[in-house]
């Protein structure tokens, strides 16, 4: 079995992938899902270990799961949020040929020093173990507790859905698809010569800073191989990690705004 996928279905329009954070799953995306699909073909995927992705995904790492992402995914634009925009551009550097726009919202593209991404690793192996300790509702309340999602309203956080994960699933993703277990992708963006937008909430700093280092990088990897289109940042005014939840119409204006300027620069035909 692959992963779980709803389909939210629009006849001849192109598609366009969803994957979400750590704890949430496909029914998480608030109303994005459904105003995109005004466009596009939706398709929201339950990662592995998250929502009704069947269990023996669970221990997938990071390119493994973008794989199994781009086995349910296909051809399309991929529009992930932190752990699941790891994911999409973890599947832009192994299979670009499926990737026809990347766009992340608060990710990174790993960690480079070996000391830190062990350390990482030490942190979400401690955090499992929290979870398996005190229960899925209690890691829960721990969790969205967290500065991180200190703009989130309690409405978007979406907690019922979370709470339909399996313990056993989040702790092993933790464990195997954490962001210390990801090989740093910074020497592969050669690869992305696809439109890539990069978003963050301007009040999420380190991953504000996260995206503009990525754009310099992709230019400078573009600039290396065939100048491809270049990347572009966009901030969400007011808004932290949780950007498309805290603030749903800026950020969707934002997204058409550059797939409009986009159509605009490609001219007819």
């Amino acid at each position: 079995m692959s992963l779980a996928v709803e389909e939210y279905p629009r006849p001849g329009a192109p598609t366009i992938v969803l994957v979400h954070g750590f704890t949430q799953n496909s029914r998480c995306w608030g109303s994005l899902a459904v105003r995109l699909n005004q466009h596009f073909r939706v398709l929201v995927v339950d990662a592995p270990g998250h929502g009704a992705s069947p269990a023996h995904h669970d221990r997938a790492d990071p390119a493994q799961a973008a794989r199994l992402i781009g086995e349910v995914g296909g051809a399309a634009r991929y529009l992930g949020y932190s752990m699941g925009g790891r994911l999409c551009l973890q599947l832009a550097c192994q299979r670009p040929d499926l990737v026809e726009e990347l766009i992340l919202i608060g990710a990174t593209p790993g960690l480079v020093a070996t000391e830190a991404r062990e350390a990482r690793q030490r942190a979400d192996s401690l955090l499992a173990d929290r979870l398996e300790q005190v229960g899925l509702a209690e890691f829960l309340d721990h969790w969205l507790a967290l500065p991180l999602f200190a703009r989130l309203d309690p409405a978007a956080a979406a907690r019922p859905e979370r709470l339909a994960n399996r313990l056993e699933g989040l702790a092993a993703s933790l464990r195997h698809a954490g962001t210390g277990q990801m090989q740093p992708l910074w020497p592969q963006l050669h690869r992305l010569t696809m439109p890539v937008l990069l978003t963050a909430g301007a009040l999420d700093l380190k991953f504000a800073s996260e995206a503009a280092a990525m754009a310099r990088a992709l230019v400078a990897a573009r600039g290396r191989v065939d100048g491809g289109p270049g990347p572009e940042v966009a901030l969400v005014p007011a808004a932290g990690h949780t950007a498309h939840l805290e603030q749903p119409g800026t950020f969707l204006a934002l997204l058409m705004g550059w797939w409009r300027t986009r159509e605009a620069l490609a001219g007819p035909g």
